[in-house]
């Protein structure tokens, strides 16, 4: 795990935050917090399973429930880090308590206006973050209603500032993109990982010695990327000489129709995300 960052000023430490659900981003995100200065005790944490309420309790001091009660009133912001599916019946629950604090969701697929119906609450940030937040660095795309305050959205971004980079889009259903490119994205990047590997061992390497290459290129890629301020198109036209190895490999990928391919999946988990969010959405 990275160092983290000092709490930003953005966040005060008085602030008294409520986590609906005790699972993986929720875990990333009070780590943060804590080991950034957050005091623990200003953390409260609903989840109905008695093991991640304990593990919380013991790793970072938080205060748990098993069920809403009024002492989520105190609550100035309230994370929803529930799977969709259970996002209703949780939310439901808690509304007589929380309707005037900051709602920040993390659950995937869950639209503002079906969490307004069932909080009661309009002051909405709807995030989505992705796995490599839990270890600080996450791509989380984020979406405030018109009755969130500038405020609301500084105290959202700074408190995903502490998993990583953030990126505001003003359309909702743009969500649904982000979903189906950095949300799931890890995924795409662990599926060629596994494809270079396997292509390494059939050309004699051991898988751990294919696995270490694979990783090593794949994340000095990205850095390179990140700092050339180049588009990947002409840093790929930089490493590949003509009738060169990479010239080769490329065009197996090219009359294979791989970047086709991944255009079409990277669309079909788009509409996957909206079809979710009216399945579970609806009010």
């Amino acid at each position: 795990m990275p160092d983290m960052p000092p709490l930003p000023p953005r966040i005060a430490p008085d602030l008294k935050l409520a986590f609906i659900g005790g699972g993986n981003m929720a875990t990333a995100l009070i780590g943060a917090l804590v080991r950034a200065g957050h005091p623990g005790a200003h953390i409260t944490v609903v989840d109905p399973d008695e093991a991640p309420r304990a593990r919380l309790q013991r790793d970072w001091g938080v205060v748990t429930l098993a069920a809403p009660s009024e002492q989520l009133r105190a609550a100035q912001m309230v994370v929803w880090a529930v799977k969709p599916q259970q996002f209703r019946d949780a939310a439901q629950a808690a509304a007589p308590w929380i309707g005037q604090a900051l709602q920040l969701s993390v659950a995937a697929g869950i639209r503002c206006a079906s969490i307004a119906a069932w909080t009661q609450a309009a002051r909405i940030v709807r995030a989505m973050p992705n796995t490599p937040a839990l270890i600080g660095q996450g791509m989380t795309g984020l979406y405030a209603t018109a009755q969130a305050h500038d405020a609301d959205r500084t105290l959202a971004d700074a408190v995903l500032a502490l998993t990583g980079e953030r990126l505001w889009v003003e359309d909702e259903a743009l969500l649904d993109a982000v979903t189906a490119l950095s949300g799931s994205g890890p995924a795409y990047v662990f599926y060629v990982l596994e494809a270079m590997r396997e292509a390494g061992c059939a050309m004699g390497l051991t898988s751990e010695q294919a696995l270490r290459l694979a990783i090593g290129t794949l994340a000095g890629a990205a850095q390179l990327a990140r700092e050339a301020g180049e588009p990947p198109e002409v840093l790929r036209a930089r490493v590949t000489s003509k009738g060169g190895t990479t010239a080769a490999a490329l065009d197996v990928l090219q009359a294979r129709g791989v970047q086709d391919a991944f255009v079409a999946a990277l669309q079909a988990a788009r509409r996957r995300a909206a079809e979710l969010a009216d399945l579970y959405g609806a009010a």
